[in-house]
């Protein structure tokens, strides 16, 4: 599939914030659980240049968090929440990795996924992902375990997907 990358749109972010609703575990991924991604996510001063709309054609199909520093770009993602568990994943992330590696060129891309979400990790991993270290955050009104992972392919010069 060939999906478009841009800069999120106000009228996107809020978009996400009302609409975007995960079932049953996954709930944990609404912006309405977390007052404070919520707030970045809807304050466009706070979301600056790091969040990005995925389309296909006109569809939203997702978004893409972006944030270097140094050499490393931290990544977040979500896709629409009808379109998940559907196989979609992989061909959604190596499209991410892609324009990731295209526009900021990291040699290390990390990311962070709750321990819960064994259908992302398998993703992740099938990507290329490693994982790194487990931690504890607070979050959601609670504390989650969370799984750091890194992939250090990310060079210009590493194959594309």
């Amino acid at each position: 599939m060939v999906y478009a990358f841009s800069k999120m749109t106000q009228s996107q972010a809020e978009n996400i914030a009302a609409n975007w609703h995960y079932q049953g575990q996954y709930a944990f991924y609404d912006f309405s659980a977390d007052e404070e991604d919520l707030a970045e996510l809807l304050n466009p001063e706070a979301r600056g240049e790091n969040y990005y709309m995925v389309m296909q054609e006109d569809e939203e199909i997702g978004f893409f968090y972006v944030d270097k520093i140094g050499d490393t770009v931290d990544i977040g993602l979500g896709m629409k929440p009808e379109l998940t568990g559907k196989g979609l994943g992989l061909d959604f992330l190596k499209s991410g990795l892609n324009y990731v590696r295209l526009t900021h060129h990291p040699k290390e891309i990390t990311l962070s996924v709750a321990t819960f979400n064994d259908r992302a990790i398998h993703v992740y991993e099938k990507a290329g992902f490693k994982p790194v270290k487990t931690y504890s955050q607070a979050t959601n009104g609670s504390h989650f375990t969370f799984l750091k992972m890194t992939y250090s392919d990310a060079t210009e010069d590493a194959p594309s997907f």
